[in-house]
């Protein structure tokens, strides 16, 4: 099966601190990623805030450029397309962010966005025919075009704007979209609402759908494969209940250990930080995760581990290297 979107040891180094004097920040690190093409699966992206899974989600967008390795589309680097090629990849790939008032400019009608896009794309030769198909898309979001033309964005909730949201992306009939933490704005009572809503449209539109998230809750729901992101290192990756019912990699172990038990007499006894910005683990020599890990060995501290595949998934440990 080819590839729709490819990723090959895709590094993306900033500057912080300053041109000068500052340091390096390395927020992807030599990152392999590929969505098939003809597949529909929920391929999620899990780990920690400033992870690197939002920069890894931009490279994949073409809107940032990595420092090192490539991005292809359909085979063909992704920024090198123009004209028709990168109209075709953008129609093909799209986002959903994670703020939905962010997304919209405030001064603009909702409704407007949506006619534009078909418009723009040429899905439609006129705005009768742009409205008709923005009505039929929102009616996959449960909502109309009756309910949003001729409101702002400050006129809806921050659920029912991130429907139309996805109801934008989906005007282009996608095969790829990538959803940057898409709930992680939105009330706990309608976080599922719109999980359930992104699953529906998996199998009724057969598009994959990269789902970036920090919540390990919703990943176990929504996923059918799970890479797990550490310091900008994708450290586990395979199928979503092997990885998460029985993980191999001691970062992911501790993630889910972290996890509140519904068992009373297994309650959450400690909470596990593993969150904040340091860079000394995103530059480290050896394994990022050898200073937390409980079985380090002195190899961890002095050796980056490869990227083993152990019955069918992909993991960077020394440990399963022995």
């Amino acid at each position: 099966m080819a590839a729709l979107i490819e990723a090959k040891n895709v590094t993306k180094i900033f500057k912080i601190g300053g041109l000068v004097f500052g340091s390096k920040l390395t927020a992807v690190d030599d990152v392999s990623l590929t969505v098939k093409e003809e597949e529909t699966k929920v391929i999620s992206l899990v780990g920690e805030s400033g992870s690197g899974k939002t920069t890894l989600a931009r490279i994949l967008l073409g809107l940032i450029k990595p420092t090192k390795g490539t991005v292809a589309y359909r085979g063909n680097d992704v920024f090198k397309l123009k004209g028709a090629r990168l109209m075709e990849f953008r129609k093909e790939v799209q986002p959903i962010f994670q703020n939905p008032f962010e997304s919209f400019n405030p001064l603009k009608k909702v409704d407007q966005y949506l006619i534009g896009t078909i418009l723009n794309y040429k899905i439609a030769n006129n705005e009768k025919d742009a409205k008709r198909i923005t009505d039929n898309t929102l009616h996959l979001v449960g909502l109309s075009l009756d309910e949003i033309e001729g409101k702002y964005p400050h006129e809806f909730s921050g659920g029912e704007l991130q429907r139309v949201s996805i109801a934008r992306a989906l005007l282009t009939n996608p095969k790829l979209l990538i959803a940057d933490e898409p709930v992680s704005m939105i009330d706990a009572s309608l976080r599922m609402e719109i999980i359930n809503i992104m699953l529906d449209l998996k199998q009724k539109l057969k598009m994959s759908i990269l789902y970036i998230t920090h919540d390990l809750a919703t990943a176990y729901y929504v996923s059918d494969d799970i890479a797990i992101m550490y310091r900008g290192s994708i450290v586990e990756q395979g199928p979503a209940e092997e990885i998460l019912t029985k993980p191999l990699h001691p970062y992911t172990a501790i993630l889910l250990d972290s996890l509140p038990k519904p068992d009373p007499k297994n309650r959450w006894k400690e909470e596990i930080k593993l969150s904040g910005l340091e860079v000394k683990e995103f530059e480290a020599l050896g394994c990022k995760f050898a200073n937390r890990c409980p079985y380090a060995t002195n190899r961890c501290l002095k050796a980056r581990p490869p990227l083993l595949n152990v019955k069918g998934r992909l993991i960077s440990c020394w440990l399963l290297a022995e």
